[in-house]
């Protein structure tokens, strides 16, 4: 067993895990698990530029990340930056302090590379499932972009879109200065076209419609699912490989469209940090699964994090 830590930082959130993996069986136990919204990606649609507060409220992580990767002696650290330090000017601020802090300069991967890590975490245990069929279509809704994988044991074709619930917020939600509350129609109409005009530039490279299983991932999807199952809390055990149909998800996704901030907050299991822009990402998972035909979506708490910290075990990808 080697002992390891990973790192995923976003546009919305930044993760860590700290984990025992065995690459012989496969195995992974996991020591610690968690995530913090820091909104990395604020406003950086719009300035080109990473915010003062934004990196200091994901410094911030970092540090007490630090002390968590220290008091487990993991062995092995890898720091992946995705969609907002791939678009900042400024990005050698954010890789200076990640180095300072961590002790690991940010790895910051193309979207392609993001979509083989999120393959690899979300469907590396259900390779053996009887009952999901072959080809998966793995898609991680981030805050800043979203990864479409298609893939049996391993990935046939990837890409990555700029469309993900932070993004599409501030492009079309936000007047003033402030999440419209709730959006127009004609707002919601035109996040769609975005969304859909994303599917097309994502279809011409990843056969979407091949695949018989979607795997969804990331906290738009994890927080649909709870809201699916009515958890009076957020439960991972209880999120991780639940199903969610289409039409529930169709369901959800426009009652979360129509409802006010205060309405979306008092979700029991929503995190503060997503009643913005859950509305955009489920929007997202739905457009999704009406282009592909997809009856229904099997939930992972398993992504791009998990599929990091398999690198660490068998090389970078």
């Amino acid at each position: 067993m080697t002992r390891v830590a990973a790192v995923d930082c976003g546009t919305n959130s930044i993760r860590l895990l700290v984990a025992d993996l065995d690459p012989v069986t496969g195995e992974l136990t996991e020591l610690d698990r968690r995530m913090t919204i820091v909104r990395l990606g604020q406003d950086v649609d719009r300035t080109g530029r990473l915010a003062p507060e934004a990196l200091e409220r994901t410094f911030a992580a970092c540090r007490a990340y630090a002390e968590i990767i220290k008091e487990h002696g993991a062995e092995r650290v890898r720091f992946v930056a995705t969609s907002a330090s791939r678009d900042a000017e400024n990005r050698d601020v954010f890789v200076r302090g990640v180095l300072d802090i961590l002790g690991v300069e940010p790895e910051v991967v193309t979207g392609d590379q993001e979509a083989e890590f999120s393959f690899t975490g979300a469907t590396r245990e259900l390779a053996g499932r009887a009952d999901l069929r072959r080809p998966f279509l793995v898609v991680d809704i981030g805050g800043g972009s979203t990864e479409f994988v298609v893939g049996d044991d391993h990935v046939r074709a990837a890409r990555s879109v700029d469309v993900g619930c932070v993004r599409m917020t501030e492009r079309h939600l936000v007047r003033d200065g402030a999440v419209t509350d709730p959006p127009t129609e004609e707002q919601i109409a035109a996040m769609r076209a975005d969304i859909e005009a994303a599917l097309d530039r994502a279809e011409e490279t990843v056969p979407l419609r091949e695949a018989h299983t979607l795997v969804g991932l990331a906290g738009s999807v994890t927080t649909v699912s709870a809201i699916a199952q009515d958890l009076p809390a957020y439960d991972s055990a209880a999120i991780h490989h639940s199903r969610i149909s289409q039409d529930r998800v169709r369901e959800i996704t426009h009652r979360l469209l129509r409802a006010t901030h205060a309405e979306r907050a008092a979700v029991p299991s929503m995190h503060p940090g997503r009643v913005d822009v859950i509305g955009a990402g489920a929007l997202v998972l739905l457009a999704i699964m009406e282009r592909i035909g997809a009856r229904e979506v099997v939930v992972s708490e398993h992504d791009i994090l998990d599929g990091i910290a398999w690198s660490l075990v068998s090389g970078p990808r």
